[in-house]
């Protein structure tokens, strides 16, 4: 079971992975601003407790965090000190966030960070080759005790060889969702699960995206499907 926590909402576009992002079109629906950031309501959710006085999330869960926004966003510098606290005090859940921003990463850690709080999981975004090239030496070295990888919305042929080790717990792939979805070629998600195996690295295919090509045709899959047909592939190790 798994938990979804959203300290703060809205973000900026900063990488051609944005483009299409899926908050803002949910937010255009509701007629949101996606690029006004908020504290939300469930700030504190996990310290929140039910009328028993027991935590509202329980032992053992996996939070995915800031699902709707980034970690690392500069506008949630003055908020993100309160919650390094409330991870440091609920060890007892493993936290994940997934960040474009990770060149921010050292500039927003709390002075006990040492070399990564056991139970935060970092994944670190690369959609194409050039921001891979960028993001990734900084990722590699940043002291982080889990990390991932998520090549996602996948625009291109991508080469993780130089940076995949046992530093690494898993490289997530996945297309882009939406009526304006790029294409993502199938092809591609199997060139980083070749170089996934070769290095020993977990692979996932997360998603199909809206627009899959393979064998040449191009296939429209609906969101409900997209995670499930990835999944019937049989491609992850």
């Amino acid at each position: 079971m798994s938990i979804t926590w959203n300290p703060w909402h809205g973000c900026h576009k900063i990488s051609p992975g944005c483009a299409n992002c899926y908050v803002y079109r949910a937010d255009k629906r509701h007629g949101r601003d996606s690029t006004v950031i908020k504290k939300t309501a469930e700030f504190d959710l996990p310290l929140k407790k039910n009328r028993q006085g027991r935590y509202k999330i329980p032992w053992g869960e996996l939070v995915y965090t800031c699902f709707t926004s980034d970690f690392l966003l500069e506008e949630a510098d003055p908020w993100r000190g309160e919650v390094w606290q409330m991870m440091r005090t609920r060890s007892d859940l493993e936290f994940l966030f997934i960040t474009k921003r990770i060149h921010r990463f050292k500039e927003c850690l709390p002075p006990d960070w040492g070399e990564g709080y056991p139970n935060v999981h970092v994944c670190c975004t690369v959609e194409n080759q050039d921001q891979a090239n960028f993001r990734l030496p900084i990722f590699q070295s940043a002291p982080i005790a889990k990390k991932s990888i998520v090549c996602e919305p996948l625009l291109g042929y991508i080469n993780l060889s130089d940076w995949l080790g046992n530093w690494v717990e898993e490289v997530l792939a996945g297309g882009e969702s939406g009526s304006a979805a790029r294409i993502c070629k199938y092809d591609w998600v199997l060139d980083i699960r070749r170089q996934c195996i070769e290095a020993g690295v977990p692979f996932t295919f997360h998603q199909t995206g809206e627009r899959l090509e393979k064998d040449g045709k191009l296939y429209c899959i609906r969101r409900k499907y997209q995670h499930s047909q990835a999944k019937k592939a049989d491609i992850n190790t």
